[in-house]
């Protein structure tokens, strides 16, 4: 088979698309995050940006990142603490008044539960899941709605898992399935008052979030043997979409769950080229395990 030679997306282009807008980023964890990818297309378009971190552990990991892009505002946000939240956009109301876009990058379940099948879901890691990865996109835009005078755009992240079954994902898959139905809901609630909402379904990217999940190196190969472009997204790839997305290029798109994984969620069938490369992949896979 042929594995495509692409040159994936360059870094982001300089230039003044969001000049003059404010948002906020939730979720940079450390500079392979998707969020830290769509923090520097926006920013190098001239957008004025807020991080949120979770404990101190990742404070360490955020605030030289917020340096790198003069980020004023590093503030810390527990998303299952209301008064945390209130905090947050207590202080950006302060500090801006209004706000223009939110990205909601957060999503947490116990990585133990996402081993095994998602029948032996425990009550508890599915309330933590679900509250956590879902309910939190809507309990953030219940903030940053009021804040978004002049319309906005609020947008989320999501992963093949919430449409079809993958491996080592279970609880996780049913949550981002519920934050996709809940763009659509909120995109119908919201876009009377000019606010967009959508969510870019990332294909598989080397992550801190991805380092939880068993066999992520195989998902990886398995996406690049079997997406049309023959290989995998970059944080850089997915930026320039939520760039679209966040910016007036996108102001006539909302409710829409847009995909970056080289196609990966087009393919039914495998092509004989990629079933032999696939099943070299697992007998690699197997003989690795004994």
């Amino acid at each position: 088979m042929t594995i495509s030679t692409a040159t994936p997306a360059p870094g982001p282009a300089t230039g003044t698309l969001m000049a003059g807008k404010r948002g906020l980023i939730m979720g940079v964890a450390n500079d392979r995050s998707i969020a830290w990818g769509i923090a520097k297309a926006v920013a190098a378009q001239g957008a004025e940006l807020a991080f949120t971190y979770m404990g101190d552990a990742l404070a360490k990991r955020v605030k030289p990142l917020a340096e790198q892009l003069g980020v004023p505002h590093v503030l810390p946000c527990d998303v299952t603490d209301e008064a945390s939240m209130d905090a947050v956009f207590a202080t950006l109301k302060e500090q801006w008044g209004t706000l223009d876009f939110v990205v909601h990058a957060i999503g947490f379940s116990d990585k133990n539960e996402l081993d095994g099948l998602y029948l032996n879901t425990s009550r508890s890691n599915f309330a933590l899941t679900m509250d956590v990865s879902c309910y939190s996109f809507t309990a953030i835009a219940q903030r940053a709605v009021p804040m978004m005078t002049n319309g906005g755009s609020l947008l989320t992240l999501s992963y093949y898992g919430a449409e079809r079954v993958m491996p080592h994902y279970n609880v996780m898959g049913v949550a981002k399935a519920a934050l996709e139905a809940s763009v659509r809901y909120l995109a119908a609630d919201l876009g009377p008052q000019g606010i967009r909402v959508n969510a870019i379904s990332a294909g598989p990217i080397k992550t801190l979030a991805a380092s939880g999940i068993g066999d992520f190196r195989a998902i990886l190969k398995w996406n690049e043997l079997n997406a049309p472009l023959k290989r995998n997204v970059t944080i850089g790839e997915v930026g320039n979409s939520a760039l679209y997305l966040l910016s007036d290029l996108g102001s006539g798109v909302t409710g829409e769950v847009h995909h970056v994984d080289s196609g990966y969620h087009t393919v039914g069938m495998l092509a004989v080229d990629s079933a032999a490369e696939t099943s070299a992949l697992l007998q690699s896979l197997v003989k690795s395990e004994g």
